[in-house]
């Protein structure tokens, strides 16, 4: 696969650690042997501004921005997004502007919420942000701000939510290249990947590089918003168009998609026991932190099916999208919690 001709700017650090999880395995060990072997891929490692998934998206949509000579970034997210912070990181490093538009997906009034954890960063890192109503056409909107940039004389370049497009999951088409290079470096086989899928970038990247490769590596995406059959036409299409950018549409195929969406609880960004649950069992069994929104959903998934037996004797990949400096941002809805 030839990433090169995209324009990639190269700053995440990679690859991100690749290691086993001893303490998670155990703990979900079952009578007579059954369980998963588990490890995880530390793409909360990427080392831009806390790191996370959202970095190797970036490396190739900044790079197109750059290459269209635009000096503007311009995206949205909720107000505890972890790709509006690590956008506004990847602005700041290359001299660039950045203007953020948060939605009010949650309806929280709390103070962490609003001020602290992604948002400070946001600030920190010099974007420029505002905030709209839940609902809002966040993609008409984008748009008005790229007219009011280009207006006063800026160059602007539109990121969607979550750098979720074929460029932007060129990313993980080139994840999955490593992931697999790093297995086979260790003799390990992999049975199945587990991860968050949400904007649905991660998980229609893993797919689309996987089906290009040929390494028939089944992912699973733990979703965190959208019903079953919307997210899994979302990550479809999207892996189509991004395996069409290397060159090979015809190997994605429908069954290559599976999302789980019965972990989403009461909705984006809303958390109930069972996800801190699964944030202070890794945590404690690993000392690996994830974050309430994508990865601790993904993590509840992880357990409850683990639990059930579905991964019995099988070696399981987690994919841990980074986001732990959003827990900062639900300090009051932990406290008392853990």
């Amino acid at each position: 696969m030839h990433f090169a001709r995209y324009n990639p700017i190269r700053f995440a650090h990679l690859p991100t650690p690749f290691e086993p999880l001893p303490g998670l395995t155990e703990r979900l060990a079952r009578p007579g042997g059954g369980g998963p072997a588990l490890w995880i891929k530390r793409d909360d490692c990427t080392g831009l501004a806390g790191g996370g998934n959202k970095t190797r998206k970036l490396e190739f949509l900044v790079g197109d921005a750059l290459a269209n000579d635009a000096d503007t970034l311009i995206t949205q997210g909720a107000v505890q997004s972890n790709h509006v912070r690590q956008t506004a990181a990847a602005a700041a490093r290359f001299g660039m502007a950045c203007e953020i538009i948060f939605e009010s997906r949650t309806g929280s009034n709390a103070v962490d919420y609003n001020r602290s954890g992604n948002v400070l960063l946001d600030e920190l890192l010099g974007a420029s942000t505002r905030t709209v109503a839940a609902g809002t056409d966040m993609t008409r909107a984008m748009a008005e701000v790229a007219a009011e940039v280009a207006e006063r004389g800026g160059r602007p370049y539109v990121i969607p939510g979550g750098g979720s497009n074929s460029i932007g999951a060129l990313g993980y088409a080139e994840c999955a290249m490593e992931l697999v290079s790093q297995a086979n470096e260790m003799g390990l086989e992999i049975d199945r990947i587990v991860t968050a899928t949400g904007s649905a970038g991660t998980q229609a990247g893993l797919v689309a590089g996987l089906a290009v490769m040929g390494a028939d590596i089944p992912v699973l995406g733990i979703g965190v918003n959208a019903p079953k059959d919307v997210q899994e036409t979302r990550v479809y299409d999207l892996a189509v168009q991004t395996a069409a950018l290397l060159g090979h549409q015809d190997r994605v195929t429908r069954d290559m998609v599976v999302a789980d969406c019965g972990y989403v609880g009461a909705g984006y960004g809303l958390i109930d026991q069972a996800v801190i649950d699964a944030l202070t069992t890794i945590a404690r069994s690993d000392g690996i932190l994830l974050d309430p929104v994508y990865t601790g959903k993904a993590m509840k998934g992880l357990i409850a099916l683990s639990q059930a037996g579905e991964f019995d004797g099988e070696t399981v990949v987690f994919l841990h999208t980074g986001g732990a400096p959003g827990l900062f941002g639900y300090q009051s809805e932990l406290e008392g919690k853990l």
